[in-house]
């Protein structure tokens, strides 16, 4: 009966801004029928009944009704969650978005604001044009936050900062200049963070004594030992020591194994290497003399073409062919 009444009262008042209100009126009992039933715009969204004219008059469940005002006009639509400045309260047959306080700019319920409208301050739920004492106004959230020290940019509260002023470094909810011993300063994090110190493992047992990779045909050699990182350590961290020795070794002299054929296959090879080496620079020596005698050869035959133009310009009595004096 009042979706009846609700709709009936919208048809007069859209009639105000028209002419043709009998027209409007001849059509009131159409208009009702389509009310009392559901249209097929209803088959779209949430909408559970609705009518051409005023939108949706009931929604499926779990949507809200929101009415959108369209001049003198209020359409229903059906909604998951209210729009912002509404609040959505949940009833068996209707759930209806309302309006907010007119200093909130969203809220939660009617007497919950989550947001304020801009010269209110938000506290406790409640939007304020001045906060209480031991708290100042935050123009960016709208909010009234705690007085915070003088070296914090943001705070929890009067003692316990979230970020500190520029050039400062926070650690325990203070700001500090120089951070305390054992930490270090984060310019990435502008924070103190802890100092990591290098770790090292244990030190490997000692290598055989050898001398030029080989273990055998000398007196004096070394040997060496090693051992790993565990962890490397923070720019401020007490650095690495050495992670590795070396020991001078004195071994009794004796042959290697496989005797003199060995040592003379050995030898061979490096002979062969030596020769190898040394035909290499005898034939880029021979190179660069070929090519030297080749350039002078070149520089020879040029200066005696130059000449011999030269006295052929210059000769003054030319020795004539023998055909040039039968002609």
């Amino acid at each position: 009966m009042q979706l009846h009444l609700i709709s009936f009262v919208l048809i007069i008042l859209h009639c105000m801004d028209y002419t043709g209100c009998q027209q409007h009126s001849s059509s009131r009992h159409w208009q009702h029928k389509q009310i009392s039933g559901v249209s097929s715009g209803c088959q779209q969204g949430g909408c559970l009944t609705c009518s051409d004219y005023n939108g949706c008059l009931s929604c499926k469940p779990r949507f809200f009704m929101h009415l959108e005002r369209i001049g003198m006009k209020q359409i229903g639509v059906c909604v998951t969650s209210c729009p912002p400045g509404f609040y959505g309260t949940r009833f068996p047959e209707r759930s209806p978005c309302t309006k907010c306080r007119s200093e909130c700019d969203s809220c939660f319920a009617k007497n919950f604001c989550t947001r304020c409208r801009a010269g209110f301050y938000l506290h406790l739920g409640k939007c304020q044009e001045t906060c209480p004492e031991g708290l100042v106004r935050n123009e960016a959230q709208r909010e009234c936050a705690p007085k915070c020290p003088a070296d914090c940019e943001s705070c929890v509260n009067s003692e316990t900062c979230t970020r500190c002023r520029q050039g400062l470094y926070l650690l325990s909810g203070r700001c500090h200049h120089v951070c305390p011993d054992d930490f270090e300063p984060s310019d990435k994090l502008m924070e103190c963070t802890p100092q990591v110190h290098c770790e090292v493992g244990e030190w490997s047992e000692w290598s055989p004594c050898s001398r030029s990779g080989r273990t055998c045909r000398f007196k004096r050699g070394q040997e060496t030992r090693t051992r790993q990182v565990l962890r490397y350590p923070s720019p401020f961290g007490n650095p690495c020591p050495e992670i590795s020795e070396i020991k001078e070794c004195l071994v009794k002299r004796r042959k290697c194994p496989g005797g003199r054929r060995n040592e003379r296959k050995e030898q061979r090879i490096r002979n062969r290497k030596d020769k190898e080496t040394q035909n290499g620079r005898r034939e880029r020596k021979r190179e660069r003399e070929r090519e030297r005698d080749t350039g002078e050869r070149e520089d020879s035959d040029n200066r005696n073409k130059t000449e011999h133009r030269h006295r052929r310009g210059h000769d003054p009595d030319p020795v004539w062919a023998e055909d040039d004096l039968v002609q």
